[in-house]
């Protein structure tokens, strides 16, 4: 798939298909986060892009993740933060993405509503990690999730309710939960 055809078919499909997703409810409490869905372009075709959380994170230390955060009181935009936590985490600069436009957002168990932003991105050659948020970082090719046999899904009952919890392993690394049902909601899109 070219990055012209990826652009299209994502945006189309958006114009239809962008409901937020409720598997918990917000509270009091619930805090906004924004994600970067980046998807790179390579010579050998798309790719995304993850980080590997570091190990001394308070929350989801060592998941696989996409670059983002919560939202910051001077932050002006869910898309400002998506961008600014990218810059921060592994050091793209803001004008190397083309953003397309969101996924749906939802609500986690860990009581954040997630606000995921896709991005496409020109071939990069280097990235600078934060050691202080970002142990590492990696590429899959975007053909391994859009093959729904790399897709597994358990439904475990929290508060009497079935939750759909999504994995896709890709050599050795697990990329589960939200980052998971992210791309899940991506893969729609060129299905």
């Amino acid at each position: 798939m070219t990055p012209e055809q990826f652009a299209s078919r994502f945006c189309l499909y958006n114009l239809q298909n962008n409901k937020p997703i409720t598997r918990f409810e917000p509270n009091s409490k619930t805090q906004n986060a924004a994600v970067l869905v980046p998807v790179i372009k390579r010579p050998t075709g798309l790719t995304l892009l993850f980080t590997q959380r570091a190990k001394h994170m308070r929350h989801h230390p060592g998941q696989i993740s996409f670059p983002g955060g919560k939202v910051d009181p001077d932050d002006n935009s869910l898309t400002f933060t998506a961008l600014r936590e990218t810059y921060e985490e592994v050091g793209i600069d803001e004008t190397k993405i083309t953003t397309l436009g969101w996924l749906p957002s939802f609500q986690t168990i860990s009581n954040f509503s997630l606000h995921p932003l896709v991005g496409l991105i020109e071939d990069i050659s280097d990235l600078t990690l934060n050691p202080g948020e970002v142990d590492n970082a990696f590429e899959v090719p975007l053909s391994h999730f859009t093959n729904r046999d790399n897709h597994h899904i358990i439904s475990p009952c929290v508060n009497n309710t079935n939750h759909p919890v999504h994995f896709m392993p890709y050599q050795g690394r697990l990329i589960w939960g939200a980052t998971a049902a992210i791309i899940d909601q991506l893969i729609l899109h060129f299905e």
